[in-house]
């Protein structure tokens, strides 16, 4: 009988104690493991989503929130900004912007978000149309690869809008127009995965449709008859002066002239943020900004902003930063129960076999006797903290990706990511070699107590 078949048998033999050796080993390397695959696709997120964006500027409140809800949609946005404050940032001709890119928030579709936007977001996350096109007028959407699995929707589909970012049927826009699907974008491993791409003016539409029914409901029980209509905000009366407000009920909103539709794309038919210039009693929700370099003036355009304005500006990177030391403590305790049940389960693995060498110090004996070696002996017993170790590993391992892989299932509904069990990292090579290392330590002392056993005392007992 070889020495690995032998070192298995005197395992088995105590069914009991191996099977705590391994329980608390594999917990320990499970943990750990666990815990480098998850940081691993946070940050991955989290880097990757952070697309290049210097500052982000919006409503007044948390600056991280703020960065969730602009950049990772995570977090409900913190309000919106009139287009008349946001109005010098996005100025073609700023000496200091490159880009900047509006976002309107607020609505969802069976809890994926609908962005109001321009082209220039999808082309932050190297975004690229499968299917369809880019959506080019009002109400036409292009959506993220997730988002048409998820949800089954395909070209021409239509949907309807719900107001917040819950799936709650009563919170649907049924009395707005349709979305239609225009175009689904390829994967692209990021945030734009999961969202539902259209122009502005479409989400001022839908809430403008909405914000009508109400007004109508309105008027028609108060009979407030001559109501001046210049008090409504967001729509420009003007232009509906000496009209009657129950003959807009049903408008075709495509001919809404509260908004400059024509002035929504530029002459290469790509909507662009200045085209929203013109809309100064509209608003939006935040803008990503992109500056052309850096220097002391954009170093210090946040802090002018938040001085100065009743916006609120934030740096991305900063403030993902402050995520990661908010959520290093808890990872960082996490890890030390894990080294601490690893260190356990090492000292589990030293008890078993130091006190197994009392029972087995005859049958040790004998093998001397057999003409085994002190060396043969040695070895005999390092096998069995290896085996232990690799044994442990492997259910540990196991334990870990099956683990992300339920998680992965509870964070993906709860925060449309998409996470998985089925990375492995180089990271748990080297677990591989600490687990042996630790099973060799544990055998060490037993080891050499075997290999000096001293034969003819003994016998002679």
């Amino acid at each position: 009988m070889n020495l690995f078949k032998l070192s298995w048998k005197n395992l088995i033999n105590k069914p009991l104690s191996m099977t705590l050796s391994l329980v608390l080993f594999a917990l320990g390397v499970g943990l750990i493991s666990l815990l480098l695959i998850l940081n691993k696709q946070l940050q991955d997120q989290f880097d990757k989503n952070l697309a290049g964006i210097n500052l982000v500027v919006g409503a007044k409140g948390s600056p991280l929130q703020l960065i969730l809800s602009s950049m990772y949609h995570i977090d409900s946005p913190t309000g919106n900004i009139p287009i008349k404050s946001a109005k010098p940032f996005m100025n073609p001709k700023h000496p200091l912007i490159e880009k900047a890119i509006p976002l309107s928030m607020g609505d969802s579709h069976q809890g994926y978000r609908i962005i109001g936007t321009t082209y220039d977001l999808f082309g932050l996350y190297d975004g690229q149309v499968g299917t369809g096109k880019l959506w080019s007028k009002d109400m036409e959407v292009t959506i993220g690869a997730t988002v048409a699995d998820k949800l089954g929707l395909k070209l021409g589909d239509g949907f309807y809008s719900s107001h917040g970012l819950i799936i709650d049927d009563n919170l649907v826009h049924d009395d707005a127009p349709e979305f239609k699907v225009a175009g689904i974008f390829k994967p692209t491993g990021s945030v734009l995965d999961q969202l539902i791409l259209t122009n502005t003016q479409s989400i001022w539409k839908v809430h403008d449709s909405h914000d009508h029914e109400e007004e109508g409901h309105s008027e028609e029980e108060e009979s407030h008859e001559g109501h001046d209509h210049d008090d409504h905000a967001g729509h420009d009366h003007d232009d509906h002066e000496g009209h009657d407000h129950a003959d807009h009920e049903g408008h075709d909103h495509d001919d809404h002239t509260g908004h400059d539709h024509a002035a929504a794309e530029t002459s290469t038919g790509q909507p662009t943020a200045e085209s929203l210039l013109s809309n100064e009693d509209q608003s939006i929700t935040t803008l990503l900004i992109k500056f052309k370099n850096n220097n002391y003036r954009t170093l210090n355009m946040q802090r002018s902003i938040n001085e100065n304005t009743d916006m609120q500006a934030a740096t991305p990177a900063f403030e993902i930063n402050r995520l990661y030391s908010m959520m290093g403590t808890g990872t960082d305790a996490l890890q030390m129960l894990a080294y601490v049940i690893v260190f356990v389960s090492g000292l589990s693995i030293f008890i078993s076999l130091f006190s197994s060498l009392r029972e087995r110090k005859y049958e040790l004996a004998l093998m001397r006797v057999m003409g085994s070696s002190p060396s043969k002996i040695f070895l005999l017993i390092i096998l069995e903290g290896l085996i232990l170790a690799i044994l442990g590993f492997i259910i540990g391992i196991a334990l870990s990706h099956i683990g992300m892989e339920v998680l992965a299932k509870y964070m993906s509904d709860a925060y449309r990511y998409s996470f998985s069990g089925m990375l492995f990292l180089k990271e748990e090579l080297y677990l591989l070699f600490g687990a042996l290392g630790i099973g060799f330590i544990a055998a060490i002392i037993p080891a050499i107590q075997a290999k000096n056993t001293d034969i003819s005392r003994t016998l002679g007992k």
